[in-house]
């Protein structure tokens, strides 16, 4: 992420980075980076499909040792692909390297992968704790440097391209940040903390223009790539000699070059002089002021450049003082999206994977660890999201498909005639999404912004011819089509793309109109795509019964199928989640309101289940058959959290950090299979019996072949090219599951216990 070897050349010199005792002051925070850091640098469990529990704890944390200095944060956070599509290769590389972690960590070896709903913990946690935030419409870096610059006021990030910028509040790396060792007395506390500034760094360097130090990073190479003459320009400059290091070009260390290219810009008064010497250099003709020769090395840095150019007035400022149009206006592409589902993009409400299959016509799934000699686990939820592209991609099926770049391609209709159609198809994410612009497309003089083509002609921007060739595309059929979108995911240990067609909806529903859409016509679309009766919900407490509908879809949809013991360890940690997200503080006063509930029985079931986590030590030795079938229930839940978002929450998202944990699930399902019963666990507690059953009994329901319409039924075992014939033997284990129990509603205690709680995520 950011400048090729600038982290590690600043923070090997000290002297770039000044201690502050940071307190008192706006905080702009790089969202990402944030949760990135603190999910591993705190070593939560990555093998087991993670501990989103802990990870919101730690979080909760943060939040108030900021409170307690003061400091006020504003998170923002990257969203969907860049148009620019110059990053896309770049993605694509750590997607693949992930893959091979993942692959690594199922076999008890080292590895880096992020828990695939640990994005949307962290935003419900935000959310829950009132802390500002946007999601903008593609990467973040600029937008969050614009504001900075605006608020002079530092940034919270681990990105290098922020050792670039020049931020007058400076940049706060995130590895020096000490928030967990607070100092000073109670009313002054302060975090200690490492600031830097471009001032400093160009200061070591006899006061290089700032200026020069976004030349210094495209030469140097970033995540958009490195023109392919760097490399030759850097050998004439010979770097390394100009610091008096031994070798040539690349072949010094990475600070050595650092520091040679860095001497030789300092030599420059302005970029002006700096890219005409490149041009010189490179043989270049007909050189044109900052530009050079057009199509020459110079002109391709300069271009680089604009990535670094702050604008004097950020469009989050707006945003974070209440506003709630599109940063951008008219000219940003998202604006183009109906205004309720761009306002709910901006508040994070609206997944990347919804915006990329709109306006990308292009998905990348997250890897998880599991199985790598089975097919990935998203295949289980295809089914989901072939409904999404079908509400995305419904209306523009006869005549338009949007490329990639933001290019738009307009195909012609019967007799020939161009059919037009206004493009309010992206309205919904682009209303909030702040700034609308995103690396590489920043508004400027139309960069990147994606244009309507004249009839007939199609053209991508901004990528190469074979990157343009798999594109995921309309393909017209008389006067129909194939609405696809482009899938990258997991093939044994290999990146795959796959052209995945979009279904329609038994129930249609138009993307422009969802907000006009009565609520109930909503929850059937989603109820419907997941295959149950909004009857078999009905004992369940609200917001819990997504999470009870995705564990039906799972076990009809699982290959293999998931065994009875899978499903009752889910259950149960289920059951757990309830019962710590009541046991907290600021829910004491349930007690009061439900005297009659034994709430130290309860307790002490909380604690045997929480007994049965597997510990730290033994993470290694993972039932990967286990592990695979739960990143299945995973995959399937985050894509019925897309659905359900581009829906308008037609139902409550579920606490996510109590929902799931899988040292839990896995260490419940080792229990179970040494020959336990569940119920063993729940001795005691009436309340956690009574919710264990009925949630055993409504995903039995939800399950069942009888509640799936016909638009769900038969779907999603076409295509899987793997299936190895396991559906016959699943009968016998779910006519068992419930344990004998009756299905019934949950009773008046439970009710009243969690009536008071819904209003969490209205």
């Amino acid at each position: 992420m950011g400048v090729q070897g600038l982290t590690t050349y600043v923070e090997g010199n000290r002297h770039f980075l000044q201690d502050v005792k940071f307190r008192d002051s706006r905080l702009v925070i790089d969202g990402c980076s944030l949760y990135f850091r603190l999910y591993f640098n705190h070593g939560f469990d990555q093998q087991h499909g993670g501990d989103y529990d802990a990870f919101a704890g730690l979080l909760t944390q943060f939040i108030s040792a900021l409170a307690a200095c003061n400091i006020q944060p504003y998170v923002v956070l990257d969203g969907g692909m860049d148009l620019s599509d110059k990053k896309f290769p770049t993605l694509r590389q750590r997607l693949q390297s992930k893959i091979k972690d993942a692959d690594s960590i199922s076999h008890g070896r080292n590895g880096s992968v992020l828990p695939i709903l640990t994005r949307d913990v962290f935003i419900q946690v935000l959310i829950q704790s009132g802390v500002p935030l946007v999601q903008c419409p593609a990467e973040a870096d600029w937008e969050i440097a614009c504001l900075a610059h605006q608020w002079n006021c530092p940034v919270l990030t681990n990105d290098s391209d922020f050792y670039i910028f020049d931020l007058p509040g400076g940049y706060l790396p995130l590895r020096f940040f000490q928030w967990t060792n607070l100092n000073g007395k109670a009313s002054h506390r302060y975090i200690p903390a490492r600031c830097y500034t471009t001032n400093g760094l160009c200061h070591r360097f006899g006061g290089m223009n700032q200026e020069l130090l976004p030349l210094f990073a495209v030469l140097t190479g970033n995540d958009y790539g490195t023109p392919k003459d760097a490399e030759t320009l850097l050998a004439l400059l010979d770097v390394n000699a100009l610091r008096g290091g031994g070798g040539r070009g690349k072949g010094g260390a990475p600070s050595s070059r650092i520091e040679g290219l860095l001497l030789w810009l300092s030599s420059f008064p302005s970029p002006v002089e700096a890219l005409e010497e490149v041009s010189r250099l490179m043989g270049e003709t007909g050189v044109r002021g900052k530009r050079g020769q057009k199509g020459g090395l110079s002109s391709q840095l300069w271009a680089g450049m604009q990535e670094y150019h702050i604008t004097p007035q950020s469009s989050l400022v707006r945003w974070f003082s209440g506003g709630k149009a599109v940063p951008g206006g008219k000219t940003s592409t998202f604006s183009q999206l109906p205004e309720c589902l761009s306002l709910a993009a901006a508040q994070g409400l609206l997944a990347p994977l919804v915006v990329d299959a709109l306006v990308m016509r292009r998905v990348l799934l997250i890897p998880q660890v599991e199985n790598s000699k089975l097919p990935s686990s998203h295949c289980s939820a295809r089914a989901i999201r072939q409904a999404i592209y079908g509400i995305l991609l419904q209306r523009g099926q006869h005549n338009m498909t949007q490329g990639i770049g933001g290019s738009i391609q307009q195909l012609k209709g019967p007799g020939g005639a161009v059919q037009a159609q206004d493009v309010r198809i992206q309205e919904n994410i682009s209303q909030g999404m702040r700034g609308g612009r995103g690396r590489g497309g920043r508004g400027r003089g139309g960069r990147g912004q994606g244009n309507f083509l004249p009839t007939q002609q199609v053209v991508n921007v901004g990528f190469s011819i074979e990157e343009a060739a798999g594109v995921a595309t309309v393909q017209a059929q008389g006067s129909s089509a194939s609405m696809c979108v482009e899938e990258y995911d997991r093939l044994d240990l290999n990146l795959k793309k796959n052209q995945v067609e979009a279904h329609p909806l038994k129930t249609p529903l138009c993307m422009d109109t969802l907000s006009q859409a009565p609520a109930a016509a909503r929850l059937g679309v989603l109820l419907e795509v997941l295959g149950v009766k909004e009857s078999a919900l009905a004992p369940v407490p609200l917001h819990l019964r997504l999470a009870v509908a995705v564990t039906g879809f799972w076990l009809r949809e699982a290959i293999p199928t998931p065994s009875q013991l899978q499903l009752q360890a889910l259950v149960l940690s289920m059951v757990y989640g309830e019962l710590s997200w009541n046991n907290q503080p600021r829910v004491t006063h349930y007690q009061h309101a439900v005297p009659q509930i034994n709430w130290a029985a309860e307790r002490n079931v909380l604690g045997g289940l929480d007994r049965q986590r597997v510990r730290a030590g033994e993470r290694r030795g993972l039932d990967v058959g286990v592990a695979h079938s739960f990143s299945q229930w995973q995959a399937c839940l985050w894509s019925a959290l897309c659905l359900n978002q581009l829906l308008l929450l037609p139902l409550p998202e579920p606490h996510l950090s109590w929902l799931f944990s899988g040292t839990l699930v896995h260490g419940l399902h080792r229990y179970l299979k040494g020959g336990r019963a569940a119920e063993s666990l729940l001795a005691g507690g009436s309340l956690s019996e009574h919710l264990y059953s009925s949630l055993l009994d409504a995903v039995r329901s939800s399950s069942s072949k009888a509640h799936l319409s016909s638009s769900a039924a038969g779907r999603g075992r076409r295509g899987r090219g793997r299936g190895r014939g396991r559906r016959g033997r699943g009968g016998g284990r779910r006519g068992a599951v419930g344990g004998g129990r009756g299905t019934g509603e949950i009773n008046n205690r439970f009710e009243l216990l969690m009536s008071e709680e819904e209003f969490d995520y209205d």
